[in-house]
C-alpha cells in the first residue's frame, strides 16, 4: 500500500512511497575512504543523485579529499578513462599501444591502455591521446556504445529525432549515439530533449551515462527519472495528502477582491524537486503548475489542475492550497504606486483600488487574467476603503494533493 511521509528539506521534498508495476586528482580512488555515501554538494534533490551514488557504491567514482563531489565539474579524458576502468571488465579486443603523450609514469597511463585495449577510446593522429583535454558528452556516449559493441537497430536519423538538436551531433558520432540512445544510456537534464553533444561533459552527466551503461548490460538496477531518454513507462503513485511547495515568478504579493467575477487563472511553479527517499526525482523544481484562483467562503484559494514537467510531459492533478483570508485595507487618498509595488491583481481588485483611490493609472502587466477592470469599476465608486484578500504566493499557496498523483515514466 502506499503511504506517505513528505517534509520541506529546503531544497526538495522527500516522498516514502510505494511503487506500482509499472589536472587535479584522478576522479577514482582507490582508497574507499573517499568514497562515502553522501556529499554536501549533491543533495538527494539533485538530478544526478541517484546515479552518483550508485557508482559511489560501487567504487568506480568517489569524491575529493575535502569530502565533496563537485558535480558541475568537467571530465577529462584521462580521468574519464580510470572512470572506464573500474566500471568494466571487459576482455582486451586489440594491442597496446604507445601514445606519445602519455609520459612514463602518468597516473592515468594503466587506465588509458585498458580503455584503448578494450575498445571504450582510442587516440588522434599523430599517435596522441589528449588527456588533459574535457571530454565532451558525444564522446563519452561513443566510448559506451563502442566499448559495449551496441548498434543501432534501425534508421539511425529516425532515432536521433527524438534531440530537438540531433542536427548538432557530429558525423561521428551518429551510429553510435542512436546505439546508446535505443539502450536508454542518454541522459538529458534539465531538457530530456536536448543532447547537447558537443558540450564538455561534467561530472554528474559522465556518472549518469556510465551507471545507465550498466544498467544496460545488466549489471545495475534501473533508476527512476524523468531525464532518462526513452526510458520504459513505470507507473509511480504520489499519494493523496503530500504537500508540494510552489513559488510564483511574476510578484511577490497578489490582491484580489471578495467580488473577482470568475476565478483567475494563474500558472505557479513546483519550488523543489518532489524526491523518493533513494533520491529519484519524481516532480522536477520548475514544473509549471496550471490552475485558478477561486474566491471561496470568506476567502481565496488556489486550485490546481495541472503539471506540465520541463521535458513537456502533462499530468493532470487534484491539488489545492488552503484558503487564505489575510486582508490588506485600502483607503481614500492611497498611493496607489505603493499599493500595488512588487503586486499584481485581479480584475476585481484593480477595480476596487481605482473606485477608492480615484487611481486609474494601473497598468494592464499588473493585472491578473480576468474580467475587464471597467465592468466591476462602479461597484466600488463612492467607498472610502475596500478590503482585499492578500496572498503571499510563494508561502500561502502551497498545494496538498487531493488524489493521488500517478506518473508514467
Amino acid at each position: 500500500m502506499s503511504y506517505v511521509n513528505a517534509w520541506k528539506s529546503g531544497t526538495a521534498v522527500l516522498v516514502a512511497l510505494g511503487m506500482t508495476t509499472g589536472t587535479v586528482a584522478p576522479v577514482v580512488m582507490s582508497a574507499p575512504v573517499l568514497a562515502q555515501a553522501t556529499f554536501p554538494d549533491v543533495p538527494s534533490s539533485y538530478w544526478a543523485s541517484g546515479f552518483i551514488q550508485g557508482l559511489v557504491s560501487r567504487g568506480i567514482i568517489a569524491g575529493f579529499p575535502d569530502g565533496s563531489f563537485r558535480p558541475e565539474e568537467p571530465v577529462t579524458r584521462a580521468q574519464f578513462a580510470a572512470i572506464i576502468r573500474k566500471a568494466f571488465n571487459k576482455t582486451p579486443i586489440r594491442n597496446p599501444v604507445q601514445f606519445t603523450d602519455i609520459p612514463a609514469g602518468f597516473w592515468a597511463a594503466d587506465a588509458i591502455q585498458a580503455a584503448y585495449t578494450t575498445g571504450f577510446l582510442a587516440g588522434y593522429p599523430g599517435n596522441t591521446f589528449r588527456p588533459s583535454e574535457n571530454i565532451p558528452r558525444a564522446q563519452v556516449l561513443v566510448s559506451l556504445a563502442n566499448g559495449l559493441s551496441y548498434t543501432a537497430n534501425g534508421s539511425v536519423d529516425s532515432i536521433l529525432a527524438v534531440y530537438s538538436d540531433a542536427a548538432n551531433v557530429p558525423d561521428y558520432a551518429r551510429p553510435s549515439i542512436a546505439a546508446a540512445t535505443q539502450k536508454q544510456i542518454v541522459v538529458n537534464y534539465p531538457d530530456v530533449k536536448a543532447l547537447n553533444p558537443n558540450q564538455t561533459a561534467t561530472r554528474a552527466e559522465v556518472a549518469a551515462f556510465v551507471y545507465q551503461a550498466l544498467v544496460s548490460a545488466g549489471q545495475a538496477p534501473a533508476i527512476n527519472s524523468p531525464y532518462v531518454v526513452g526510458a520504459v513507462p513505470q507507473g509511480v503513485k504520489i499519494p493523496a495528502g503530500t504537500t508540494i511547495p510552489v513559488r510564483y515568478e511574476r510578484a511577490d504579493k497578489i490582491l484580489l477582491s471578495k467580488e473577482e467575477p470568475n476565478p483567475t487563472p494563474v500558472t505557479l511553479k513546483v519550488a523543489q524537486n518532489v524526491v523518493t527517499a533513494q533520491g529519484e526525482v519524481l516532480i522536477p523544481a520548475g514544473t509549471d503548475v496550471v490552475g485558478q484562483l477561486q474566491i471561496v467562503q470568506s476567502g481565496a484559494q488556489f486550485v490546481a489542475s495541472e503539471f506540465v514537467l520541463p521535458n513537456g510531459t502533462r499530468l493532470p492533478v487534484s491539488a489545492n492550497s488552503e484558503v487564505i483570508t489575510k486582508t490588506e485595507t485600502v483607503t481614500k487618498g492611497a498611493n496607489v504606486g505603493r499599493i500595488i509595488a512588487g503586486t499584481v491583481v485581479g480584475a476585481g481588485a484593480a477595480a476596487g483600488i481605482a473606485g477608492v483611490t480615484g487611481d486609474r493609472t494601473i497598468k494592464a502587466e499588473e493585472v491578473l487574467p480576468g474580467a475587464a477592470i471597467g465592468a466591476l469599476a462602479g461597484y466600488f465608486l463612492g467607498r472610502d476603503k475596500v478590503d482585499l484578500i492578500a496572498i503571499n504566493p510563494n508561502t500561502d499557496l502551497t498545494l496538498t494533493l487531493a488524489s493521488d498523483l500517478e506518473i508514467r515514466r
